[in-house]
């Protein structure tokens, strides 16, 4: 999501022909794909408000969801276009990526552009990288300030939920959980209305403020990684050169020991278990002790996000960890340098080490024991959260 592909294509056509079909091309096909994405964020939008957005007539309900993920799209996307432009880069429109909620909730998979020119300058990679994310989290903390802001009533949610008015105002603990970040916990406890009502991590994408807030902050340091042909890859290659490799190596392996500590929590759960099966128990007698000191003594390594492992290869194998060569030899200036360690610091706020998550219901969970939360987010209480991690 938010891909910004800098390598220029191959082909050199001159013909007529070819420039007419290419510029048709430049806006025929962002155009459909853009439609397409506002069908398919619709039918989210719906189901997020808990319709059956498989019938037509529920769309309206997801027209509010649907008008926010497109604008944080859009802003990080034309961020991206618009210093394009403003070097002289020839750049594409972007490219929306529908996916109908069967498959992806949030209803795309984000938007890309691509640069069909080379570009010469250090300067240039920095502006082009930067905009986008800066855009988009700019606007993410907006979403995120007007919906803490306006918070209906728990009545809101019984709406939806009705099942819930029965645990005379707690609300259970499986389901669809959006993990904590540091940005996220602060604007809460400043904008939100400490005397009111606060939906937990597991209920907030019914709150299309919330929702898009914290997916968009999510996508923004997924691309702010400084690795490859990511937005991050981009500044830290403007900045530092040669180093960005070295930086993108040690947080690749970062995310790949994040990864392995959701791997190390499947298998803790699958061997707490007697069994008369002989390899069984010798496997459990070798591994449950170690894993046990993991988890009393570093539980937070055991909440990380399954997905890191899939994006662990997915950084290794498809965008590679070092970032093309760029023919220019001279350094940014020192305000370019400030504005690349303030995204650096947009990474940490918005980064989510726990991501998306889902908590399967058990007898346990059904019944909430506890009131609904107030004041301050839950951001301690859900890192604090043992539970079995799967991709969402």
């Amino acid at each position: 999501m938010g891909y910004t592909n800098l390598q220029p294509p191959q082909q050199n056509y001159t013909s007529p022909e070819y420039e007419y079909a290419r510029r048709r091309s430049s806006w025929v096909l962002p155009l459909g794909l853009f439609i397409l994405t506002l069908f398919s964020t619709l039918m989210a939008g719906a189901a997020w408000a808990g319709q059956n957005f498989l019938e037509v007539t529920t769309w309206a309900s997801g027209i509010q969801y649907s008008l926010l993920i497109l604008t944080f799209l859009a802003s990080h996307e034309f961020g991206h276009y618009f210093a394009a432009k403003y070097h002289r880069v020839d750049a594409t429109l972007p490219y929306f990526i529908p996916v109908p909620p069967l498959f992806l909730p949030f209803g795309t998979a984000g938007a890309v552009i691509r640069t069909q020119s080379p570009i010469m300058s250090r300067k240039a990679l920095f502006d082009i990288g930067v905009a986008g994310p800066i855009a988009g989290f700019v606007m993410c903390v907006i979403f995120l300030v007007i919906g803490f802001m306006t918070l209906p009533s728990q009545e809101f949610l019984f709406q939806i939920h009705p099942e819930y008015r029965q645990f005379g105002g707690a609300i259970p603990d499986y389901g669809l959980h959006f993990g904590g970040t540091l940005l996220y916990s602060w604007l809460e406890s400043i904008f939100a209305n400490p005397d009111g009502w606060l939906p937990p991590m597991n209920e907030i994408y019914h709150y299309p403020f919330l929702c898009v807030g914290w997916f968009g902050l999510f996508v923004t340091a997924m691309n702010l990684l400084p690795i490859g042909q990511l937005d991050g890859g981009h500044i830290a290659h403007a900045m530092f050169s040669h180093g960005q490799a070295r930086i993108g190596r040690i947080v690749w392996w970062c995310i790949a020991v994040m990864g392995l500590g959701s791997l190390l929590s499947y298998v803790h759960s699958r061997i707490m278990f007697d069994s008369p099966d002989s390899l069984y128990t010798f496997f459990q007698s070798l591994l449950l002790p170690p894993l046990n000191l993991l988890h009393t003594y570093f539980p937070a390594f055991y909440q990380s996000w399954s997905g890191w492992v899939l994006w662990a290869v997915i950084l290794r194998f498809f965008i590679r960890i070092e970032h093309p060569e760029v023919d220019d030899e001279e350094p940014l200036d020192t305000k370019r340098m400030a504005v690349g360690f303030a995204a650096a610091l947009i990474l940490i706020v918005s980064f989510c080490p726990t991501g998306i998550f889902d908590v399967e219901r058990t007898e346990q969970n059904s019944v909430p024991k506890s009131t609904p939360r107030k004041g301050k987010g839950e951001m301690t209480k859900m890192m604090n959260h043992t539970t079995d991690y799967r991709l969402p």
